[in-house]
């Protein structure tokens, strides 16, 4: 799905982050990784929760 991704040299990802820096300024950018990060650590921590509930079941 994200392949594309690697197919992106240093020199790219820099030029995108500046580009979404100047767009939305440095404050909303923060706020957006901050919020990001959140949401990825529940995530995980939903996925483990539902593989300790599985296992659980299973025994």
């Amino acid at each position: 799905m994200f392949g594309f991704i690697f197919a992106l040299g240093p020199t790219e990802i820099a030029l995108i982050a500046v580009v979404v820096l100047v767009l939305f300024g440095p404050k909303k950018v923060t706020e957006f990784a901050r919020s990001l990060g959140r949401t990825s650590g529940e995530f995980k921590k939903g996925l483990e929760e539902g593989k300790k509930t599985t296992k659980d079941k299973e025994e």
